[in-house]
């Protein structure tokens, strides 16, 4: 498994989808992961470090969490299918859960569990892109004009 770190959400133009970036902690490969608004929101606000007056639903997992005394020890990006991600939420009592990448992310960030990919994963959907200020901002407009079918999905 390769260990990954969010680097933040973007929104695809002319779509106006949302994308979380992750990239290998070890590597020079971004994984971009088309997401849904309300998870986007979840992870910005976590990036952010904005608290919304009423809990998340990522933010009543963790308390749940928190109040069953068990912790999330990774999150594991494990799939792509079909243009699908999955991904399974690893805990500290041995329980695996299957889980859409958006969600496990939303909840690693709360918890600071370390979030993993699958090297077949990255193999087949990740960009390698150097990891130098101008090339950044090269991948940053790539991702201004990539769009869900350049990766075989239809929204």
């Amino acid at each position: 498994m390769k260990h990954m770190e969010v680097v933040g959400v973007r929104v695809e133009l002319p779509s106006n989808q949302p994308i979380v970036l992750l990239k290998e902690t070890s590597g020079d490969r971004y994984l971009p992961i088309w997401i849904g608004a309300v998870e986007a929101t979840a992870i910005a606000f976590e990036l952010r470090g904005e608290r919304p007056t009423r809990p998340l639903t990522h933010d009543l997992f963790k308390n749940v969490l928190d109040a069953l005394d068990v912790q999330l020890t990774a999150v594991n990006i494990t799939a792509l299918e079909d243009s699908v991600f999955y991904a399974e939420l690893v805990f500290s009592n041995g329980v695996e859960v299957s889980a859409r990448p958006s969600d496990s992310i939303a909840l690693a960030l709360r918890t600071g569990a370390p979030i993993y990919a699958r090297p077949e994963v990255l193999d087949e959907a990740g960009l390698p892109i150097p990891d130098e200020e101008d090339e950044v901002e090269k991948f940053r407009e790539f991702l201004d004009q990539i769009s869900p079918e350049d990766f075989g999905r239809t929204t």
